[in-house]
């Protein structure tokens, strides 16, 4: 008797909703697959570094072209806080790039990350004039910039690694 009455509450719902009782269900979407590669980082051991290597949304996109600050795209201000409080692939201790360290990665970029994106980076390398460099993706041109402009942000970290002894890699 409960049963009956659950359905009738739950047949006459929908029917003042508007919904139609059938016995075909409609064809479900098919839900495409997608890559996660959110925790992915470059580790480049002749200099010991781990390097973030995770996707630049639209919206750091748009953050980046319109002088704005978010998540992988501000200021210096920005990008240092972001880089001092990042937790990314299980480590806390990341930090911002230097130019050196900008530059010198450039010459892996073709097998080094797997998202780029098409802009200025930001170094912690101070010049003259209260300005920083930052090092452009596509040709590792270092230029001046104000700290209140808005560029990319990719962090890095020191590594340490070993080798267990059946020859893994162990990464500190």
């Amino acid at each position: 008797m409960k049963n009956l009455f659950v359905a009738i509450i739950l047949l006459s719902t929908i029917l003042m909703a508007g919904g139609k009782i059938c016995n075909t269900s409609s064809a479900v979407e098919p839900i495409h697959t997608v890559q996660c590669k959110d925790k992915r980082v470059y580790i480049e051991e002749d200099v010991k570094l781990m390097w973030q290597d995770q996707h630049y949304t639209t919206l750091e996109v748009g953050a980046y072209k319109n002088e704005q600050s978010l998540n992988k795209a501000g200021n210096l201000k920005h990008a240092v806080n972001y880089c001092n409080a990042l937790i990314y692939g299980g480590f806390a201790d990341w930090r911002l790039p230097t130019a050196d360290e900008l530059i010198h990665i450039h010459d892996k970029l073709d097998r080094a990350f797997t998202n780029l994106a098409d802009g200025d980076y930001w170094s912690a390398t101070p010049t003259t004039q209260k300005q920083y460099l930052v090092v452009f993706g596509a040709d590792a041109m270092s230029l001046h910039r104000s700290p209140s402009q808005s560029n990319y942000v990719r962090c890095v970290r020191c590594v340490k690694v070993d080798y267990d002894k059946t020859g893994s890699r162990i990464v500190r």
